[in-house]
């Protein structure tokens, strides 16, 4: 290790910048978060910097450095342009056995500015010792992804009942056991979703009767249109905290990857005609499960609240008492739409758009067919390839222009996708042509017309 890493307070603390330009700057920003006294000296001082010392009452001294600026110091922070100058802060520095930092010349630097994830109290620091910062940058923000913006309010939470856990659970592994469960549990989630009186009402219950039995909690997790990227920093938390999950037809391989390597894994899905797992029974086992204590989660295909029947779920829930939490997820039609080229909505072509159900509860297609064909609108069909053709006939029927554009994205997101392009007469045989397999997605309305402009996934 050629470096310790230390976390210095320097709250009201005098810290020195020689330096007034933006390289000054990035570092005065950091102190500044910390609540240092800071007095910045530099014959000329740029306009975003007195513009701080007049928000935050930085001492500003318009003049070149002397030897005399850095009595009393705790830090010296060098940022100058000049060489000679910043060599000379240094040395001066280290005599005075005050921690210096030189900006961009690691040899010069006793001290080293980390980039940091800031969960106060909680924080990280990465360092990579001055020889590549933009590494640490990217180490920096992929931590930032995996670690909850509650990890704070946790940590001070913990805090404040440190010393009553102390008295009450005298035992050191039986203490760790307990704090193990509340960052892992039913706690942390209530402070995550900022429900902290509910968090602390628990951990006294806990407290009160650590031996009663626990209850699990069930996550309504929408697994998007099929690109793992596309999830949310809170789904892929939670899909790495699940010991079961229960999943649809419509999740994609490459997102159930992501789940848990042990956790137990139960295929729920359904497709038209075919509900060999019912809605009931879903209910039913997701209730179950959480009754067992356990941590369960309900991974769907795009968003749980948009065709995926999420609301029936948790109403079930609700009816048990059992907590929940729900995820949203990015839905077909704006996933689709977006890697296909298709905007949903623009000024030229279309002011609303309808996301509508390719199929009802008996499979039929009895919609509101003359809302549908009103102009400047684009509809969204989900799960309607099997009912593409009368989709298309009963828009022309109803006096929509047959040469409506039209298109149909299969698989949409993954590398696997394929766009129809047509209009309400053609696509049916093109789509019938290709075999084109679910789960797809129709778009109708002239913002089809974008696709071959502004498509940029490759297929």
């Amino acid at each position: 290790m050629d470096l310790l890493p230390l976390f210095h307070n320097l709250r009201d603390r005098r810290c020195v910048m020689v330096g007034g330009g933006e390289i000054a700057l990035r570092k005065l920003r950091q102190l500044i978060a910390v609540g240092a006294a800071i007095e910045v000296i530099a014959p000329e001082i740029n306009s975003s910097i007195q513009k701080l010392a007049r928000e935050f009452c930085l001492t500003l001294v318009n003049r070149e450095f002397e030897d005399a600026d850095l009595n009393g110091a705790v830090l010296v922070v060098a940022a100058t342009n000049d060489t000679a100058v910043n060599r000379r802060i240094s040395a001066l520095a280290q005599t005075k056995n005050i921690p210096v930092n030189v900006v961009d010349s690691p040899e010069l630097c006793s001290v080293i500015f980390p980039s940091i994830v800031d969960r106060s109290p909680v924080q990280i620091a990465i360092s990579s010792a001055g020889t590549a910062p933009v590494l640490a940058r990217m180490l920096r923000t992929r931590l930032e992804s995996s670690i909850p913006s509650g990890y704070g309010k946790l940590a001070a939470l913990a805090g404040k009942y440190r010393d009553l856990v102390k008295r009450k659970i005298a035992d050191g592994l039986s203490r760790k056991a307990f704090w193990e469960d509340v960052f892992e549990g039913d706690i942390a989630e209530l402070v995550y979703a900022e429900k902290l009186d509910e968090a602390e009402s628990r951990i006294q219950q806990k407290l009160a009767n650590p031996a009663s039995k626990k209850l699990g909690e069930v996550y309504l997790v929408g697994g998007g249109p099929g690109d793992p990227d596309l999830l949310t920093f809170r789904a892929l938390r939670l899909m790495q905290k699940a010991d079961i999950v229960l999943y649809d037809r419509l999740v994609s391989k490459e997102v159930l990857a992501l789940v848990r390597r042990d956790a137990e894994l139960v295929y729920v899905g359904k497709t038209a005609g075919d509900h060999p797992v019912t809605q009931d029974n879903i209910n039913e086992k997701l209730a179950e499960y959480a009754l067992q204590g356990k941590r369960v989660l309900r991974l769907k295909g795009g968003d749980p609240f948009i065709f995926g029947r999420g609301g029936e779920e948790i109403s079930h829930l609700a009816e048990y008492g059992i907590p929940f939490q729900v995820v949203p997820g990015i839905t077909a039609a704006s996933g689709c739409a977006s890697y296909a080229g298709i905007p949903l909505t623009h000024r030229d072509y279309a002011q609303s758009v309808r996301f509508i159900t390719g199929h009802l509860k008996d499979n039929s297609l009895d919609l509101n067919w003359q809302d549908l064909v009103s102009p400047n609108q684009t509809l969204v069909f989900y799960m309607g390839l099997s009912g593409l053709e009368s989709i298309c006939r009963e828009l022309i029927r109803r006096g929509k222009a047959a040469g409506t554009p039209a298109a149909l994205i299969e698989k949409g997101t993954t590398a696997n996708q394929r766009v129809f392009i047509g209009d309400l007469k053609t696509l049916p045989d093109k789509v019938r042509e290709a075999n084109a397999k679910a789960p797809t997605l129709i778009i109708v309305g002239d913002v089809v017309k974008l696709h071959e402009k502004l498509s940029w996934f490759k297929q």
